[in-house]
């Protein structure tokens, strides 16, 4: 009788299972596709800020999960980015709008006196508000902001060709060019120890200490993984504080959506600044790298499959050097191999620590998601080690081509 109930609760166990995934797909599916906010709510929204026009349409905009964005188009044919700020993600909304205004204007000031480029199209406009701020606080306490739609462009999720990820690493290597002589001390943080990797083992001690959700006895492997790495993972960190690394400004977000491509696809304009916060290069470097390189999903069960793309990771390499060897110290760009081992053992670290709290941060779509996530990472960092001279190698060739073609 215990066996017949057990295999019945194991089947209606899936089966819930089952329910929930289709419930996250049908939540996605509804936020793709349905204007959350009525027309005359949006208009009223947008009446507060500059816009050339009347509101002729306004539907949500992208698939990003934080902020909410609508584009609005008006009757004089411009178009806009509208988002609504998620301020429990980021709590420090002023802030965070002075980063932004801070950021793209000193990428435009730079860009001016770069030949051929175009700052209106190479760099975010934020509109003003008609009391000259960028963003706008509503009766409920949401926070809004406008840019100006940059047509033309397009994104992608996925690094395919060596052409797209030379294109990926140039646009961020830029990015970081551009911004590499900007006073840290005008960037707030927007999410505090966002890449600080003593925070996040910190937390997992936390996690490991409570053992909420009672998984931890079957955790002793991942658990040994992290503390093998534990000292080398925290030299990026003890370089900083040594003064061996400058802090500079980052993006701290550098996936490849977040580059626009234009018909060409030929990178346009590095997007989603909220976490441009000050940091260390190799961070930027490393989770690029990390969604780069990786030939299997961040979440893939069978491990074996998780090999190195190195054509992938040569061409990034390329476009970044090619930008940044101008101003990167030679300790920076020996770190960077270090970012590259650092980003998926952190992304690991923190998926572990979700697992251990039972969930309560990443959506999953099984009890064993995160598990199965911070399995894959960890397997990621191994195979980045094991051909670490090979990927070492292929930095420092593309670093002495960059100073050849200079001199």
């Amino acid at each position: 009788m215990h066996g017949f109930y057990q295999g019945k609760f194991r089947h209606c166990w899936v089966f819930l299972i089952t329910i929930k995934q289709m419930c996250f797909l049908k939540y996605d599916i509804y936020r793709l596709n349905k204007t959350t906010l009525t027309d005359k709510a949006i208009e009223d929204i947008v009446s507060k800020f500059r816009l050339e026009g009347k509101l002729i349409t306004a539907r949500t905009f992208g698939s990003g999960h934080i902020n909410d964005t609508y584009r609005v188009i008006t009757d004089t044919g411009n178009s806009y980015l509208l988002q609504k700020i998620n301020h429990f993600v980021f709590k420090d909304v002023p802030g965070l709008m002075n980063n932004l205004v801070n950021v793209t204007r000193h990428l435009k000031g730079k860009l001016t006196a770069v030949p051929g480029a175009d700052p209106e199209k190479q760099v975010l406009t934020l509109v003003e508000t008609n009391d000259n701020g960028y963003y706008f606080e509503d009766a409920g306490g949401n926070y809004w902001r406008v840019f100006l739609f940059l047509n033309n462009t397009k994104s992608y999720d996925q690094v395919l060709t060596e052409k797209q990820a030379f294109e990926g690493g140039k646009a961020f290597g830029l990015f970081q060019a551009l911004l590499a002589d900007m006073d840290t001390g005008l960037i707030v943080d927007t999410i505090p120890n966002f890449h600080n990797i003593e925070s996040r083992l910190a937390n997992l001690a936390k996690a490991i200490a409570a053992d909420s959700a009672h998984r931890l006895i079957k955790l002793s492997p991942e658990i040994e993984f992290i503390n093998q790495r534990r000292d080398a993972m925290c030299q990026i960190l003890a370089m900083g504080r040594a003064g061996l690394l400058p802090e500079r400004i980052i993006h701290n977000d550098t996936k490849f959506n977040n580059v626009l491509l234009d018909e060409h696809d030929h990178a346009q304009c590095v997007i989603d600044l909220d976490t441009v916060m000050p940091g260390y290069v190799a961070y930027d470097f490393g989770d690029a790298v990390r969604t780069i390189i990786n030939t299997a999903p961040e979440d893939e069960p069978e491990l074996v499959l998780i090999k190195l793309n190195i054509p992938l990771f040569t061409g990034y390499v390329k476009g970044y050097l090619k930008q940044t060897a101008g101003f990167l110290t030679e300790a920076e760009l020996n770190s960077l191999l270090n970012g590259a081992m650092l980003l998926p053992y952190m992304q690991g670290v923190r998926f572990l620590t979700d697992y251990l709290n039972g969930d309560i941060y990443f959506k999953i779509h099984s009890p064993w998601h995160n598990l199965q996530r911070a399995k894959a990472q960890f397997q990621l960092v191994k195979k980045l080690e094991e051909a670490q001279e090979t990927l070492n190698n292929i930095i420092l060739r593309t670093w002495q081509h960059e100073k050849d073609e200079a001199k």
